[in-house]
């Protein structure tokens, strides 16, 4: 390890560090546009100058690897002339636009200006003006405002996998640009937003919607899919504004997905805001909280036990589930079910349904099987992170179902579930790929655990994992991708169907035979909910998606900015989400609803506030109580060993903007859908 002495001080690097990251290490702040910790080094911006012992002039920090025995000077006197003269120099053709510029006040050039550069400039030329360009519905672009960093550039080549940036032309002339002046086709493409250093790139939903100090800010984490990505809130009044993303290694980095950006707007349409009862004309009516809740407990007497279910949505935070299990088990219903897609997973064996390797462990793997997922659209987050495992590595990648462009190469190796007999048996050429790899990998998604067979192709990846090495010795390759942002959650507290309950399948169709008196749908909108008229169906929801409208009985709830919860991510990692505004109206938490229902029954729950709620969730589950840790799930049999039906394996998703009710209420989400070419809901229902 290399070191060096940095303004005096010496400072210890590791080898390949370059000499910006050392002086960053000694504590001395450098200038610079251009360099990024995730992204390779341009060192086209110059800002970052140093001066070093015995050079003749002054050296690129970001550019310069760090040598045993250099000496470093940041504060120089040429060194302050040499980054006012670069500072200079990219202002020469800098519009003086800050007050009416969207980046103003979150601004690199602004504040580096004031820092670094000088009082006054020389150029009295005209500025050069250059034209805007089309990136899609997410970025509004003042392409003059641009000093050619690249980072837009370097960023959806390397990261997104979307090589659609470039500079064309040459000196004055060069245009950061799309080529074809088209939308930029990534699921990560307004991290550009993000990167951008100037004004030059910004959000086109939030221009000119506030100012960054108007905001408050909240620390949250994303439930637009199973990553559980930490972000930042910003809210001003009752609305939320603006969603960024918030650093955290071992998760998503700095990165956040475009639906978990801008579906936020969906927030603000549809909502539920007071209780609704259907009428004796087959209409639904606005109810007060005492009348809806006396026509719940109502049907609850009624149905009894044995004839109520309830289903669980996909974004319900921990409190919650938890709350309905304990009103489901003190009345004597077992028929409960968190798994709205229908898959095959009993919550017995935490090693079964968890991302074991954690995020963090792809960047060890060297071989990876992909069966029944599409990491682009379900996680596409984690999905860079393999292709920056694919850059860095020669990593073998394969996958099992329909064919698709997942950003990095991957040997597409058939649709039929029976090819994973094949590989379990080591007949397949790809197991043995996975044999001598030392630490293979495997990514099980819910387009195969929902099938019918889905138990048995869940006991046929354990199978793989088993004879390929992929557990033991301090590894665990086995990985489950779920969808739902409350799944990893409702399969450690247990909100499966108990002995003699009905899963969310079997309870859809004894209501529509009219066995089931009532069905309580709790955020849960990914299902078929038509033909349900001999059940009293009750929904309790923030959206009036397809659960309100089929609905007899509707609760308003909060949606996940408006509560203080917990939720586990696929890795099991329990992250807390914070209230950013208040729900609208009359909705309410849905704990608090829960616990409403339960007094006017007389059912005594064990808590009457978030905080005894969350005491009694972390003594029954101590998992819960230990915030962004991760315990490795024990191995064990799971799984079935009948026989593979024939068919394909379907992807968990294919529809990325519009896959939630927040997402299909978003007018953002819905231009993002319709610049991709794909048909807005009423086709797609044709």
């Amino acid at each position: 390890m290399p070191k060096l002495t940095v303004n005096g001080i010496e400072v210890e690097v590791e080898a390949g560090a370059t000499v910006l990251q050392a002086c960053e290490e000694a504590g001395f702040e450098i200038p610079r546009f251009c360099y990024h910790d995730r992204l390779s080094i341009a060192g086209n911006c110059r800002m970052c100058l140093v001066d070093m012992e015995r050079a003749p002039k002054p050296i690129a920090s970001c550019a310069m690897p760090a040598a045993d025995g250099m000496a470093i000077d940041t504060q120089s006197e040429r060194v302050k002339k040499a980054r006012e003269g670069v500072m200079e120099f990219l202002l020469a053709n800098h519009p003086l636009d800050c007050p009416i510029c969207d980046q103003g006040g979150e601004c690199d050039l602004q504040d580096q200006a004031m820092a670094f550069g000088g009082d006054a400039s020389r150029y009295t030329e005209n500025k050069r003006a250059v034209d805007e360009k089309h990136m899609g519905p997410l970025i509004k672009t003042v392409m003059t405002r641009c000093i050619h960093c690249t980072r837009c550039v370097r960023f959806a080549t390397e990261v997104a996998g979307v090589p659609d940036l470039g500079a064309i032309g040459r000196g004055e002339t060069m245009e950061i640009t799309t080529y074809l002046e088209k939308t930029l086709a990534s699921e990560l493409s307004a991290n550009v937003i993000d990167l951008c250093p100037v004004g030059a790139l910004t959000s086109q939903p939030y221009a000119f919607v506030s100012r960054p100090w108007e905001l408050n800010k909240v620390e949250s984490v994303d439930v637009m899919d199973a990553q559980g990505s930490n972000i930042r809130i910003d809210a001003r009044g009752g609305q939320v504004l603006r969603v960024l993303p918030r650093l955290n290694e071992v998760v998503n980095e700095e990165w956040i997905s475009d639906k978990a950006r801008y579906a936020i707007d969906g927030l603000r349409r549809q909502r539920l805001d007071q209780p609704y009862l259907r009428g004796s004309d087959g209409r639904l009516h606005p109810a007060s909280w005492p009348e809806a809740l006396e026509a719940l407990r109502a049907a609850i007497k009624k149905a009894r036990p044995a004839g109520m279910g309830a289903v669980i949505g996909d974004q319900l935070d921990a409190e919650s589930i938890f709350a309905v299990k304990t009103l489901m088990d003190k009345l004597g219903s077992p028929h409960l079910d968190c798994r709205q897609d229908g898959a095959k997973l009993d919550g017995k064996r935490r090693a079964s349904y968890l991302f074991n390797s954690t995020i963090a462990g792809i960047d060890e793997a060297d071989a990876l099987l992909i069966i029944g997922s599409n990491p682009r659209l379900e996680a596409p987050v984690m999905n860079a992170r393999i292709r920056r495992r694919w850059l860095n590595s020669d990593i073998k990648i394969a996958h099992i179902g329909p064919e698709m462009d997942l950003t990095y190469p991957s040997e597409w190796l058939g649709e039929e579930a029976e090819l994973l007999a094949g590989i379990a048996d080591g007949s397949h050429p790809f197991a043995q790929l996975l044999q001598q790899a030392e630490r293979p990998m495997l990514i099980l998604g819910s387009g195969a655990l929902r099938r019918a067979d889905g138990a048995a192709i869940l006991g046929k990846a354990r199978q793989i994992a088993e004879q390929t090495g992929m557990t033991g010795k301090g590894w665990n390759g086995f990985n489950v991708l779920h969808n739902a942002a409350s799944r990893v959650a409702g399969l450690d507290i247990g909100a499966v169907p108990s002995k003699g309950g009905m899963a969310v399948a079997e309870m859809l169709s004894a209501a529509r035979a009219g066995s089931l008196k009532l069905l309580w749908l709790l955020g849960a909108d990914e299902l078929d909910l038509a033909g349900l008229e001999k059940c009293f169906t009750v929904y309790q929801g923030h959206h009036g998606d397809a659960g309100a409208h089929a609905a007899d009985l509707v609760l308003p709830a909060a949606a996940w900015t408006e509560k203080n919860g917990l939720y586990v991510n696929f890795e099991g990692r329990v992250q807390q989400g914070l209230r950013a505004v208040f729900p609208p109206g009359e909705a309410r938490e849905d704990w608090a609803i829960i616990r409403a229902l339960a007094e006017l029954l007389g059912v005594n729950l064990g808590f009457d506030s978030l905080d005894e709620l969350r005491q009694m969730l972390c003594a029954s589950h101590p998992q819960f109580a230990e915030l962004d840790e991760i315990t490795p799930a024990k191995w064990g049999k799971f799984g079935s060993t009948a026989r593979l039906k024939g068919g394909v394996v379907e992807a968990g998703l294919t529809e990325f903007y519009m896959s939630c009710a927040i997402s299909r209420a978003s007018q953002t989400m819905a231009a993002c859908r319709k610049a991709a070419g794909q048909p807005d809901a009423a086709q797609a229902a044709e």
